[in-house]
């Protein structure tokens, strides 16, 4: 159920874009969203990078208040991947700095709106300031019972496939298992060394800029995910933007491999 009246989470709809079709029993359980077009955004207006990453922390914020509000239960944003390594240094490190300083300017405000904050990704290989700010944001919205806000930040799906992969055959071995092509992993039991294992599978996935790629995020659990791909750099993208793509999701009709 929506958690504010639709006037109040919507209040200057465009004229095509009528808020009361939104079906409050159909809204996504789980949206993940591949937030792309920072530095696009910034390019056209002759700015940096980095002007971008910034001018993009509203667009994140609108997107979880909006998520909350109309009772989305899990929003997993890609942050950081384990590719954008390979961005130049400065940016990297401004990126990382920005995160610190937002997770910890948002953490109260998020914990006052009862969402609470987790992360999947090698988070160990961010630095100090940048790990120990999500953790403590983490730490204070543990007992939260609101959307779950899911930061994938230094995430890689193949990555972490191979990390369960590993962990799965470790566990066997540990336990004295040697033959394993008796009684070969099954999913349930690969899943349960995910990063995601105690989070469902998206049921909507959203990538902003127009780009139609699948970049390294939830190989394994976007499997049956409906994808909505908006043409919206990721600065403009607000909560007009995501009714947009909620509403495209409900026209969908999800068979998981079936015929009906």
């Amino acid at each position: 159920m929506f958690k504010k009246p639709l006037s109040d989470i919507f209040p200057s709809a465009p004229a095509d874009l009528n808020p009361a079709a939104l079906d409050p029993d159909r809204v996504p359980c789980h949206i993940a969203v591949i937030m792309d077009g920072n530095g696009r955004w910034a390019s056209q207006r002759g700015q940096k990078r980095s002007a971008g990453h910034r001018a993009g922390i509203d667009a994140v914020r609108e997107t979880i208040r909006c998520s909350n509000d109309i009772g989305v239960e899990y929003l997993t944003i890609y942050s950081f991947s384990t590719e954008n390594w390979k961005r130049p240094r400065d940016e990297v490190d401004g990126l990382m700095s920005l995160f610190a300083t937002t997770m910890l300017a948002e953490t109260e405000g998020l914990h006052r709106e009862g969402v609470r904050v987790m992360t999947i990704g090698d988070t160990e290989g961010l630095p100090f300031a940048t790990r120990k700010a999500f953790e403590q944001a983490a730490e204070k919205t543990r007992q939260n019972t609101g959307m779950k806000l899911v930061i994938a930040a230094n995430y890689g799906g193949r990555a972490e496939i191979l990390r369960a992969a590993n962990e799965c055959l470790l566990e066997r071995l540990e336990k004295g298992e040697t033959d394993l092509a008796s009684a070969p992993v099954g999913e349930s039991e690969f899943a349960s060394h995910l990063w995601t294992a105690d989070i469902p599978d998206p049921d909507l996935v959203i990538r902003t800029s127009g780009e139609m790629r699948i970049s390294n995020f939830l190989l394994w659990q976007i499997a049956y995910s409906e994808f909505v791909c908006s043409d919206a750099l990721w600065p403009d993208f607000d909560r007009y933007e995501l009714l947009r793509c909620v509403l495209e999701y409900q026209h969908r009709r999800r068979r998981y491999g079936a015929v009906s």
